[in-house]
């Protein structure tokens, strides 16, 4: 199985650190946090990396190479401009081929193991979903037998981790240019085609300074 890192976000809250670096490229506890899922991928497995850029993304090609440091190999989809999470996959359908793949936010920090993902999926996706953090109290989706369901009324919630294996069937119909992921999955959802999981460890939207604290943090104490 092939994964894909998103990692054509520009990172406005976390300025004045993106003005000159792209986000997945900001540290957490002396290491890029790009790098925390290349070597997470490569110990559970994953040898294929494919890696969307946009905001400074030569300096993503030019830091990680192709991969071999890393012991994967990395193909890059460059967007000049950002395609949001939906364009940006499909415009990376060619290079990750005709079956399923493992799809990663860039912007996030875990010590969630990926290898669990190399299963086949029944359906269209398989989202990996986190308790609601503080940030997001009231969650996204609703994770029943395992089957993900979306406005699900007086139901508990979960909140999407950013972690998913995604089909390229789920892309059907779409053309290029920039939309969102949420109405596909959401669509999905409705016919009964995607399933998840609770996501077992530590997880970090590293959307702000703040949380890039607590990921440096959870990645000191586990030093």
């Amino acid at each position: 199985m092939k994964a894909m890192i998103l990692a054509a976000g520009k990172g406005e809250r976390m300025r004045p650190l993106t003005l000159t670096t792209p986000k997945p490229l900001v540290r957490a506890g002396g290491v890029p946090l790009i790098e925390y899922h290349l070597r997470a991928l490569a110990a559970a497995g994953f040898s294929e990396i494919v890696i969307n850029h946009a905001w400074l993304g030569q300096q993503i090609e030019d830091y990680l190479g192709d991969g071999s440091p890393f012991g994967v190999s990395i193909q890059y989809s460059p967007e000049g401009e950002p395609l949001e999470t939906g364009g940006g996959i499909f415009r990376a359908l060619p290079l990750l081929g005709d079956d399923a793949f493992l799809v990663v936010n860039g912007d996030i920090w875990t010590d969630y193991d990926f290898s669990v993902l190399h299963q086949p999926i029944n359906g269209l996706a398989h989202l990996v979903l986190a308790d609601n953090p503080a940030h997001h109290p009231a969650g996204d989706f609703t994770l029943t037998d395992g089957r993900v369901h979306d406005g699900q009324p007086d139901a508990p919630t979960l909140t999407y981790s950013g972690i998913a294996v995604l089909h390229p069937q789920l892309f059907d119909g779409c053309a290029d240019g920039a939309f969102k992921l949420a109405p596909l999955l959401r669509k999905a959802m409705a016919g009964g085609q995607v399933s998840g999981e609770r996501l077992k460890g530590h997880w970090v939207d590293v959307g702000t300074h703040e949380r890039l604290a607590e990921a440096e943090a959870l990645i000191e104490a586990s030093r």
